[in-house]
């Protein structure tokens, strides 16, 4: 039995404690309904990573305005209808130690015209190669309503009982477009230095917690580098980091990329034990920098370096997706000493609009 890892140490975001250092990384799992509505089959799925002792699960990113939303059976935040469903949510979590974190999102120029009903928004009208589209400059107006979109959601998020929220800062949506120089091309108080690309984040994290009190848990996912020429780099994301912390964020999960470079946040393996962790790196510089918690992930498989992210101060928290969805139990196996490393082989075919399930499991 592994008990006395420092993995199955209990840590706190703000004043909550985590029971461990696992995170259910935020996937979008195509489970909501036509509508944005929770259903049974998320309910689930969130509740079996809880029966598996993952010690924080966040949700899948949640629209927080119609335009925002990325596709198809993805979950709605920006109404109160939506409160009920997602308290069933958090209710099924917390029959057991674990904590559930929903995360706001708005998709800004990573989407289509037929799912959100409008012309992408962002912070520059850069071209989207990937989804192609040519999205439209935001308006200041408009900045500042979607600023309180987010503060309304961080509002529902808490009336639904979720422990706490997260900003999805990464990966080309709204607000990583809005720190990255390669989207964000304004002159005017939203953009030039990376302190201007990150005042609609500062702005919202302000609004929250000026809402809901300095309490309650606000962490953010954020990019530490765009893999893109004149992108977002490491320097500037901890330049941003440090501004979060001055702040009041609880938390920081370390990610990277975005779908136009070419190699976007889920890297496709098999990964040796050598290429595990592709973001550990930039977490740990990220991590010197600040003292609220850090979060490290990037294809970690194997619970030996997991482990010794930990112990060796470069992450805090351990933060995982596929492996989740091939092995919801996969917390709870690492715990008795069943296994080593997870059985996900990284090959993405999980990824299902009718649903996520492990390719591999499903074939046999």
């Amino acid at each position: 039995m592994n008990n006395e890892s420092i993995l199955f140490s209990p840590i706190k975001i703000s004043k909550l404690s985590i029971p461990n250092r696992f995170v259910r990384s935020a996937t979008h799992a195509y489970m909501a309904d036509k509508d944005g509505f929770v259903t049974d089959r998320q309910i689930r799925l969130l509740e079996e990573l809880a029966v598996g002792e993952t010690g924080l699960i966040m949700t899948g990113h949640t629209y927080v305005n119609p335009t925002g939303i990325a596709g198809i059976f993805q979950t709605g935040i920006h109404s109160d209808k939506y409160i009920e469903g997602l308290s069933r949510l958090a209710e099924a979590v917390h029959r057991y130690p674990s904590r559930i974190f929903l995360q706001l999102s708005h998709a800004g120029r990573q989407t289509k015209e037929r799912y959100c009903g409008c012309i992408p928004l962002a912070p520059s009208a850069v071209y989207e190669p990937v989804f192609k589209v040519m999205p439209r400059e935001m308006t200041e107006n408009e900045i500042e309503g979607v600023i309180d979109d987010f503060i309304q959601g961080a509002r529902r998020a808490k009336e639904a009982c979720m422990d706490g929220v997260q900003l999805h800062i990464a990966h080309g949506y709204l607000l990583s477009s809005f720190i990255s120089p390669y989207t964000n091309r304004r002159n005017d108080e939203w953009g030039g230095t990376a302190e201007k690309r990150a005042r609609i984040v500062l702005r919202i994290l302000e609004g929250i917690k000026e809402l809901l009190g300095t309490d309650y848990p606000v962490i953010v996912k954020l990019n530490s580098t765009d893999l893109l020429p004149k992108g977002l780099t490491i320097e500037e994301s901890i330049e941003i980091a440090v501004l979060l912390e001055k702040n009041g964020i609880d938390g920081i999960e370390v990610s990277g990329g975005m779908n136009e470079a070419g190699k976007a946040s889920v890297w496709e393996g098999p990964f040796t034990e050598e290429e595990e962790g592709y973001f550990v790196d930039n977490a740990a510089l990220i991590k010197a920098a600040v003292r609220v918690p850090v979060f490290g992930l990037g294809g970690l498989r194997t619970f030996a370096l997991m482990e010794k992210a930990v112990e060796e101060g470069r992450a805090d928290l351990i933060s995982m997706s596929r492996p989740f969805i091939r092995e919801p139990y996969l917390v709870k196996k690492f715990r008795l000493g069943e296994i080593k490393k997870s059985k996900c082989i990284s090959c993405n075919k999980c990824f299902n609009l009718r649903g996520i399930r492990c390719a591999v499991l499903k074939n046999k």
